[in-house]
């Protein structure tokens, strides 16, 4: 006569490899269709089926034999499935949430390219000494003072410089929009 299964999860619980192995045979196609129908892939189904058995023997010791082991199987099984989704359903989050940043990522550094590509077209626009003055306080991240000692002029000049380049450029963008 056939053991039953209670009997064999018992033993195996108590860690009888020949009771698991029998579980397995009996049981592991019944695993498998139910997490197919679960994941609608079988692939995943396969992943998952697999992840239920290596897990089956530690799960196996919390096995009150309250219910027939085929249900407390089952309810095994449809937990990892659900858990797949979960698991699924937060990495496509992050996924996502990833491609968001990434998208804003890309957009602010084509803002920062096309507002550099037009302040270099507008600084053709203006006078040699404004574009000089512009190109090294900006340009090269000078100070006020730095640029002065690099054109030989003095600080305040430099200061009045870069007031008179954002006055014109304010027009030259205003002139743009119209």
């Amino acid at each position: 006569m056939d053991t039953t299964d209670e009997t064999l999860a018992t033993a195996a619980a108590a860690g009888d490899r020949a009771a698991f192995a029998t579980l397995l045979q009996r049981h592991y196609d019944r695993v498998f269709a139910l997490a197919w129908r679960m994941t609608g892939s079988r692939t995943e189904a396969q992943d998952l089926t697999q992840d239920i058995c290596a897990a089956l023997p530690a799960k196996l010791r919390g096995w009150r034999g309250d219910a027939r082991f085929t249900t407390w199987l089952y309810r095994v099984t449809v937990n990892a499935a659900h858990d797949l989704r979960r698991r699924q359903a937060t990495h496509s989050r992050a996924a996502n949430g990833w491609g968001d940043w990434e998208l804003a990522r890309q957009d602010g550094i084509a803002e920062d390219r096309a507002a550099l590509d037009w302040l270099q077209a507008a600084m053709t626009r203006l006078p040699p000494e404004l574009r000089d003055t512009l190109a090294l306080v900006l340009g090269q991240d000078l100070s006020q003072a730095e640029a002065g000692q690099v054109l030989g002029l003095s600080e305040g000049t430099i200061a009045w410089r870069m007031s008179e380049v954002k006055k014109r450029l304010r027009v030259i963008a205003a002139e743009e929009a119209r």
